[in-house]
């Protein structure tokens, strides 16, 4: 095969991929899944596993169960005590959650990036000038969560959470086909803004974006699912104090989570883009006086 066909193959291949996962009635079918893999029908629940099994790589040997009521039980499994201890370093935030590291950086005054050459901007991200201007100049960082993933996520560290804000949209695939053609993606797909502040004063944000299949996302500390059928006030506030590695919430399937700390973190040496990471694994540290470099190369 020469290197043309190679590459126009692979190009078809990438094309179906987004027409199949994007080109479709993405809320319907969004609304479908969640209904369908809630059934708990031995039948249904072996079938629907045995294909999802033939399309990811999907690994329960550290499912906390070893049977599952449903899909959707399965997808939101808890993983057996112990197997993601946070990092003790007092100065390190660590990854909320297991996904594959995407794209990170500085903030360059508000603009972010979704992918290389795709810029957007976090006013546009989080819906508040407040906030935006706390991570002005920062640090952020994109964690891709697949559909086989563990989809628990937890605190990043030791704080307290402020506020929770729940901003509608639409449930695009976030995998990196579609956000090679989809601008600003992530400032499209339904989305929670969790604003945190560790116990030493800094603003950590952490904003779980939905995508299709995945448009619910629980939370915990409000004791809410937040998707397309949330109606009311879509702003909650609240005063919960977490530790680190504390269990937050889940995804009902896999999607992403974008964490944005102030300027004067550095990412850990571990963070690389394309990179596995697991909960409770360093992420950011605080940069203190004498300490040496630790900051990754930045993609942008």
């Amino acid at each position: 095969m020469t290197m043309r066909k190679l590459i126009s193959g692979l190009t078809q291949q990438k094309d179906l991929n987004f027409l199949l996962t994007n080109r479709i009635p993405r809320a319907t079918l969004t609304w479908f899944i969640g209904w369908f893999s809630k059934i708990e029908q031995p039948l249904i629940r072996d079938l629907s596993m045995a294909c999802w099994r033939l399309f990811s790589d999907l690994d329960l040997s550290e499912a906390r169960k070893t049977s599952f009521n449903s899909l959707h039980d399965c997808f939101t499994r808890e993983l057996r005590p112990g197997l993601r201890p946070p990092d003790a370093d007092p100065a390190t935030v660590v990854s909320p959650c297991d996904a594959i590291i995407g794209a990170f950086g500085n903030i360059v005054d508000t603009q972010l990036f979704q992918i290389k050459g795709a810029p957007y901007s976090l006013l546009d991200l989080l819906g508040d000038p407040a906030l935006v201007d706390a991570h002005r100049n920062g640090r952020f960082i994109t964690l891709r969560l697949t559909s086989s993933m563990y989809h628990r996520f937890h605190a990043p560290h030791d704080c307290r959470i402020d506020r929770v804000s729940f901003i509608h949209g639409d449930v695009w695939n976030v995998n990196p086909i579609a956000l090679k053609r989809v601008e600003r993606l992530f400032c499209k797909n339904e989305r929670a803004v969790l604003q945190m502040r560790l116990t030493t004063g800094e603003a950590l944000t952490l904003v779980p974006v939905a995508a299709i299949l995945v448009a619910s996302i629980r939370l915990h500390f409000i004791d809410a699912t937040l998707n397309a059928q949330t109606r009311g006030p879509m702003g909650f506030s609240c005063d919960a104090s977490v530790r680190k590695g504390e269990e937050l919430g889940w995804f009902e399937h896999g999607s992403t989570i974008i964490v944005l700390a102030p300027e004067d973190f550095e990412f850990c040496g571990n963070v690389v883009e394309s990179a596995r990471i697991k909960a409770g694994q360093p992420l950011m540290r605080k940069v203190r006086a004498g300490d040496p470099c630790l900051r990754a190369e930045p993609q942008a």
